[in-house]
């Protein structure tokens, strides 16, 4: 497994054994602009040269609208599954995949294990 500079970030970035990216935000923070930039940054490192999904933990966190709309910019990533566990959570989710029309596919799900079948259904021979 490796992982992307994320040191003083919210968040953290690695590339698992699967070749699936995982983005995993720390509990109750609040999402701008400029930590998605660099949050999405983190991942397309991972990511290059090879296109990859991503797994993003987003449990208990707000997201606002410019954050959104840096999520739907062109990555290195083929889907990106958003995994949460709260009605909130899938609030931010449905706001994230609905209204910001996302560069790729991407969809909300309660528990990890259906999120990576969704990933790994779609893996494109990583």
């Amino acid at each position: 497994m490796s992982s992307a500079a994320s040191a003083g970030q919210p968040f953290t970035t690695t590339l698992d054994e699967g070749g699936i990216v995982r983005l995993v935000w720390e509990r109750g923070i609040a999402v701008t602009a400029s930590l998605a930039r660099a949050a999405m940054g983190a991942a397309d490192e991972l990511c290059r040269p090879t296109p990859r999904p991503m797994l993003v933990s987003m449990t208990m966190v707000s997201v606002d609208r410019p954050a959104r709309a840096v999520f739907g910019e062109p990555s290195l990533t083929t889907r990106i599954a958003l995994v949460g566990t709260s009605a909130v959570d899938r609030l931010i989710a449905g706001f994230v995949t609905r209204i910001s029309k996302p560069a790729v596919p991407t969809k909300f799900f309660a528990e990890e294990t259906a999120a990576l079948t969704w990933l790994k259904a779609d893996s494109h021979g990583d």
